[in-house]
């Protein structure tokens, strides 16, 4: 996990994506690098930005892009991170482009990172975009780290899994493989009611085992919650720092009318989440 993508935009939760990205950049001395979200025209027409009726000129754009600039960099700067240069190795970072780059094209820029790290999305107008984590989950085929409304203290010690069997999940295991391998406990959870076709929890836990993985299968009692739910409050019960979850097995649209495991965890987690689709 070498390089990572953080898409910079003025919301109430971009301190904590900072610092989430920080803790993982310095597991791996990881390149950040950042680059200035901004709509393009389809996304204005459908208002999914909201600019409080400004008019969207050069002005304007350039405003939006120093300002994530140097929020970007003062934080960086503020942190001890170098910026890259040819003789760094350690944690490092750097800027993309002097242009506002849309939600579409973190998802095609994505494709050339290890990771790309967003906010969990929320409802209000100050919070990260959902369409922004689509788009880097869907056009990517990277994996996403989620950062929660607040950062954690520790990040990567003990990494809980929710297992459904589904080959989303399975994916995203193995792109958390350099994070599973430092992890100090890593509880396989098989979420209750979401089982698809495919290995047991204590198959992967076997698995993961093979490479040094310290897994283990943790068993749900009955729980009248919701699946999404009873699995954050086992993880956070078992002191998770992190958690992966596979990203929308079924379709998008069936997810919005019936509700999912993985709309629950995006919707309430206070933990990060690693995620690929």
């Amino acid at each position: 996990m070498k390089s990572i993508l953080v898409p910079v935009e003025d919301h109430a939760t971009m301190g904590s994506v900072l610092e989430t990205t920080l803790l993982l950049a310095r597991k791996f001395s990881s390149y950040i690098e950042g680059a200035a979200l901004g709509p393009d025209i389809a996304e204005m027409v459908a208002a999914d930005f909201s600019l409080s009726g400004a008019v969207f000129d050069d002005r304007t754009r350039r405003d939006l892009l120093d300002h994530a600039r140097q929020t970007f960099e003062s934080f960086m700067t503020a942190h001890g991170v170098k910026r890259l240069d040819a003789s760094e190795t350690d944690t490092s970072f750097g800027w993309t482009g002097e242009n506002l780059i849309s939600d579409n094209g973190i998802g095609e820029y994505g494709r050339v990172f290890d990771v790309i790290a967003v906010g969990r999305p929320g409802s209000s107008s100050q919070q990260p975009r959902r369409s922004t984590l689509e788009a880097a989950l869907f056009d990517s085929g990277r994996p996403l780290l989620i950062a929660p409304p607040q950062a954690p203290q520790q990040f990567g010690n003990c990494i809980a899994i929710a297992w459904n069997g589904a080959s989303d999940t399975s994916r995203t295991v193995a792109f958390a493989m350099p994070l599973l391998k430092l992890a100090q406990d890593v509880p396989v959870l098989k979420i209750p009611g979401t089982r698809f076709p495919g290995p047991s929890d204590e198959q992967l836990a076997k698995s993961l085992r093979r490479h040094g993985v310290a897994a283990r299968v943790v068993p749900f009692g009955e729980t009248s919650k919701a699946s999404g739910i009873a699995f954050l409050e086992k993880a956070t019960a078992l002191g998770a720092d992190l958690v992966l979850k596979g990203g929308y097995t079924q379709s998008r649209l069936r997810q919005i009318i019936f509700g999912s495991a993985t709309s629950e965890i995006l919707a309430e987690a206070k933990l990060p989440i690693f995620m690929a689709h």
